[in-house]
């Protein structure tokens, strides 16, 4: 692993770290807490689409499994920014294509730019809110083959996930 590489890993692994200990600010009351939450998501996504403009999608291959999967949960959460969402699926869909990324992510990246871009999602992954205690998706294409097309790429069915999040 070259220097640059190595450097890159460790830039991935420390930009999620940095998302999660921020996540619960998304949500938040506060708007200096929502604010923060932005500059962060705005601040990855930034460097995320340099990162692809460098590396292409950065597999497992290349910065290892942890550090691919940061950057899958930092163009999720480049929600402000469909360009590099966009690009990220581009890409992340070439090198699940090549057996270097993951369709189980694909799916999450896919739901959840098709959602950004006021679009229907297509296996549920996304959650618009809660309803009487429980998670309501944001509107599917074909929800009759939800689970179908869940099952294909290895998610579980929509009630089983939903019941991770319920509040009932």
């Amino acid at each position: 692993m070259t220097h640059d590489v190595a450097a890159l890993t460790v830039e991935l692994t420390d930009m999620a770290t940095a998302d999660h200990q921020c996540a619960a600010r998304a949500n938040s009351d506060d708007p200096a807490e929502q604010l923060a939450w932005r500059w962060l998501t705005a601040q990855h996504g930034d460097r995320l689409s340099k990162i692809m403009e460098k590396y292409g999608w950065p597999t497992a291959d290349l910065v290892g499994e942890e550090a691919a999967r940061a950057a899958w949960l930092i163009a999720q959460h480049a929600d402000r920014q469909l360009d590099v969402q966009r690009r990220a699926l581009q890409l992340m869909q070439q090198a699940a294509s090549a057996g270097l990324a993951g369709w189980r992510e694909l799916a999450f990246l896919r739901d959840r730019t098709l959602v950004n871009e006021g679009r229907k999602q297509i296996y549920g992954t996304q959650i618009a809110g809660v309803k009487d205690g429980a998670p309501v998706p944001w509107p599917c294409e074909e929800p009759e083959r939800m689970d179908q097309l869940r099952a294909e790429v290895d998610i579980e069915p929509f009630d089983e996930y939903v019941a991770k999040f319920s509040m009932a």
